[in-house]
């Protein structure tokens, strides 16, 4: 492997309640930051693959915030500051034990204005793989075009493309998604999605797990990964399915844990290990995030992954 992971996107502060309830009842909260794009990122990193992450935050203190986050995670960060637009901002609410509830402040954030140009082209052409989501692809039009461009470029440059569909429907209330994500998939090398958004992107039902799989590479250039929760997860390549049971751990908190799941594909793909490994190092990956609080800092370490593994509780 040669050459870093670039990702770009929008990254927000994060207020989370420390409570169980309604925004309206509670009254504590920690603050942190959190995005698909960083999160794999700082994925990644931590799996000691080098990363760039490319936003815009605000001239503000969560803006100050974000960065320290994921330059403090070992990734490069080539950001913007953008002082005509906030940082935008998500709330995590545990309505209960079991269920959060997220809410987004995103409209005329400094991230919502990434735009052509504030991507180096050296970046993508230098790099060992890029990465994209839909959520970067949903924000506006500006970051949708920043999207295509680097797409463009990346395959000029014969630099394989990875896609999370990361599907949010509160970004496409009043319009369909599906022909976007369709596109960016055609231009894809690995295209990875949840059930219903493979359903979304293919047209197919939800509930064919290994008929969505061979679909979803059909619409992309090769390799398609179904995350599938706690039923585990399914890669389609080079004609054949590969299948990966879930690890049980318990669940504290199971943002990001899609991100993680990502960035341990991500890292195994790039080490050139097989489709099985890539699978099992995702699935370690996204259960470690599982278990802590945060869009990012419960990600697992290269020391962490046999922990899952070890029986024994304790090391000494």
């Amino acid at each position: 492997m040669s050459g870093h992971v670039l990702t770009f996107g929008e990254t927000m502060g994060l207020f989370r309640t420390t409570e169980f309830g309604d925004l309206a009842d509670v009254s504590g909260a920690s603050i942190g930051t959190g995005g698909a794009d960083s999160n794999v990122a700082i994925g990644l990193a931590r799996l000691g693959v080098e990363s760039v992450w490319v936003g815009r935050v605000g001239s503000d203190g969560l803006g100050r915030r974000v960065l320290r986050d994921i330059r403090g995670e070992g990734v490069d960060v080539r950001a913007i500051v953008d002082p005509g637009a906030p940082t935008g901002l998500m709330v995590k609410e545990k309505r209960t034990p079991h269920t959060t509830r997220v809410s987004f402040y995103r409209a005329g954030s400094a991230g919502s204005r990434l735009s052509p140009g504030d991507i180096a082209p050296e970046l993508v052409a230098g790099a060992s793989l890029v990465h994209v989501t839909g959520i970067t692809a949903s924000i506006s039009a500006s970051a949708r075009q920043v999207v295509r461009e680097v797409i463009e470029l990346a395959v000029r440059s014969g630099v394989p493309v990875s896609f999370d569909v990361n599907h949010r429907p509160s970004l496409w209330r009043d319009d369909d998604p599906s022909e976007l994500y369709r596109e960016i998939a055609a231009r894809a090398d690995i295209v990875f999605a949840g059930e219903d958004e493979a359903a979304l992107l293919t047209g197919l039902p939800p509930d064919d797990t290994v008929s969505l799989g061979r679909a979803l590479a059909a619409a992309g250039r090769g390799i398609a990964v179904v995350k599938r929760g706690a039923a585990g997860s399914l890669a389609w390549s080079e004609g054949v399915p590969i299948e990966c049971e879930a690890i049980t751990v318990p669940v504290i908190d199971s943002v990001g844990a899609g991100d993680a799941f990502v960035a341990g594909f991500l890292s195994a793909y790039l080490r050139g290990e097989g489709m099985a490994a890539c699978l099992h190092l995702a699935t370690v990956a996204g259960a470690f995030a599982c278990m802590g609080p945060g869009d990012w800092e419960s990600m697992p370490r290269i020391d962490d992954i046999r922990m899952l593994e070890d029986n024994d509780p304790v090391t000494r």
